[in-house]
């Protein structure tokens, strides 16, 4: 049987999509005032309120459904990349760049925890690591046969310190 809030929850963003997302947010924080401690319903507060620009209440809810635990792996991947994004809007670069180090962790498989974490990195000030990152990812994730063919070079070249002959 189904939890009480759930089918609730699945109408609030089933009408999400539609783009039309201004009258989630207060029905999302009835819902989450009434089930405080359902980790998929703060998930959700969060993801609303972070695409209506409110970012620290977002950070809150994104925060709080991670503490919560969420209960599969998509919707904590889910979660752990919105919470990131928050940070980067926010100005938080440091603390999106541990953030993501432990989402890349706990999801080795996700490229895009390694594409947010290269630009948390540039905005952080390690520039040529941010660089080394997301060069990294792209020659791990194109299908591009001139970077193919030259990919072994552009390895050697990434991982030798600057200066050097490869």
């Amino acid at each position: 049987m189904l939890p009480e809030w759930k089918p609730v929850l699945d109408a609030l963003t089933g009408a999400r999509h539609g783009g039309r997302i201004e009258h989630l947010a207060p029905a999302l924080r009835e819902l989450d005032r009434r089930h405080p401690n359902v980790p998929e319903i703060a998930a959700e507060l969060g993801y609303t309120l972070a695409a209506q620009d409110a970012l620290p209440e977002a950070l809150a809810a994104y925060e709080r459904a991670l503490a919560l635990g969420l209960p599969s792996p998509a919707e904590q991947a889910n979660t752990l990349a919105g919470h990131a994004i928050c940070l980067l809007r926010l100005g938080k670069a440091t603390e999106a760049v541990r953030a993501l180090e432990a989402a890349r962790t706990q999801f080795p498989d996700h490229a895009e925890f390694t594409a947010y974490l290269a630009l948390a990195r540039h905005r952080a000030g390690a520039t040529a690591e941010g660089f080394a990152l997301l060069l990294g990812l792209l020659l791990e994730t194109s299908e591009d046969t001139g970077l193919a063919a030259h990919q072994r070079t552009l390895r050697a070249m990434l991982a030798a310190p600057a200066g050097t002959a490869v």
